[in-house]
């Protein structure tokens, strides 16, 4: 599973995420972040929660507008356009590491 990564390393990268974007080719991986919101966006995107280890924890769609649940177990989360994370296989209990996804950062 290959895709464009983008990783948000720092504290203003990981606030901005992907607010004020129309679209995203690939996905973005946030560290150090357990709960994200749609205020603002859009667009529909995927969320996937990732925990120790890489582990995705769940994997959620939401829409533009919505305030999603913290996953206190979650240690970083990917994002993604609406249906990206399927294409590309990821669901609960996939290892991901960034450098499986990515061709970019």
């Amino acid at each position: 599973m290959v895709t464009t990564l983008w990783v948000a390393r720092n504290r203003a990268e990981r606030r901005q995420g992907l607010l004020g974007t129309d679209h995203l080719d690939g996905a973005l991986w946030i560290e150090r972040c357990s709960s994200v919101h749609t205020v603002g966006m859009r667009y529909a995107i995927d969320v996937a929660f990732v925990g120790a280890a890489g582990r995705v924890r769940d994997v959620v769609t939401m829409v533009p507008g919505r305030v999603g649940l913290p996953r206190p177990l979650a240690r970083a989360v990917v994002e993604a356009p609406a249906g990206e994370l399927r294409r590309l296989g990821v669901r609960p209990g996939t290892v991901l590491a960034a450098q499986q996804l990515a061709a970019c950062g």
